[in-house]
């Protein structure tokens, strides 16, 4: 990832971190607690959580380590001051908060586990970020990561990026496609030297109350960098016609936001 890239996914992170809690993106939480449940803790390990965001995954690995710690890593000091908030209020108080880049971690053979939640594709090489994770565990130790499957969020994502299309604003690069399907996570795992690899699929989806809700999850998340791209007047009209469009979905029950996430986990080798 070159610099330019790093600083527009940090600048849009830091931008959205005050919302990035809010009920429509309630995924985060239930999907972190799933992947700390997976990793079956006795509590008394070191854990640490890469590219942490607002803290979802450290919170509840927190939970259960009652004798054990979690050191969080983030760029974004926007989602760290989050994070903070939500472990004080949570009354936690066995984890350790460090703004870093996960493309430099240190911390060589340190963790008896791993995990990066939503993160590991929004480096380029996720190869080597992989094996960066990888040396930060002892021998034996689990990593694991979570992903969104290539159909996450359909039509809802779909229907966006055509009606961006339309106002001139591309998509950026989809190298998250990549491991969009557990064949290609079980790669991933295997090619960084893990053994016992494992990949699950579970949809996370819930309905949403109406199109405003489905705006909250493109503004407080990562598609708002693309949406950011529209001057002020063409944004409005933007939103406009593509709530329009969210809205003709809607049943009796709500507007259907599928989220279905891979979870692959892996043991380091020695």
């Amino acid at each position: 990832m070159d610099d330019v890239a790093k600083q527009l996914i940090k600048d849009t992170f830091d931008a959205v971190a005050e919302g990035y809690d809010g009920r429509a993106l309630r995924f985060f939480p239930d999907s972190a607690t799933h992947m700390a449940a997976r990793l079956s803790l006795r509590g008394d390990e070191e854990v640490l959580d890469v590219a942490c965001g607002t803290g979802h995954a450290s919170v509840a690995l927190a939970r259960r380590l009652p004798r054990g710690r979690v050191v969080a890593v983030d760029f974004s000091p926007a989602m760290l001051a989050q994070a903070h908030k939500k472990a004080g209020a949570a009354g936690l108080t066995n984890l350790d908060f460090v703004e870093r880049d996960m493309q430099a971690l240190g911390w060589q053979g340190r963790f008896d586990a791993a995990v990066c939640a939503f993160g590991i594709f929004f480096v380029e090489d996720m190869d080597a970020q992989l094996r960066r994770i990888v040396a930060t565990v002892k021998p034996g130790g689990r990593v694991m990561i979570s992903n969104f499957r290539e159909d996450y969020m359909e039509p809802l994502r779909s229907l966006m990026v055509t009606r961006l299309d339309r106002f001139g604003v591309q998509t950026p690069p989809q190298t998250w496609l990549r491991i969009a399907h557990p064949e290609a996570c079980r790669a991933l795992f295997e090619g960084a030297g893990l053994r016992d690899v494992q990949s699950e699929s579970r949809n996370f989806g819930y309905f949403l109350a109406g199109a405003n809700e489905w705006w909250d999850v493109i503004w407080n998340a990562g598609f708002r960098r693309m949406v950011g791209r529209l001057p002020p007047a063409q944004q409005a009209s933007f939103k406009q016609q593509h709530l329009a469009e969210i809205e003709a979905l809607r049943t009796s029950e709500g507007i259907r936001m599928d989220v279905p996430v891979l979870f692959t986990s892996g043991i380091a080798p020695g």
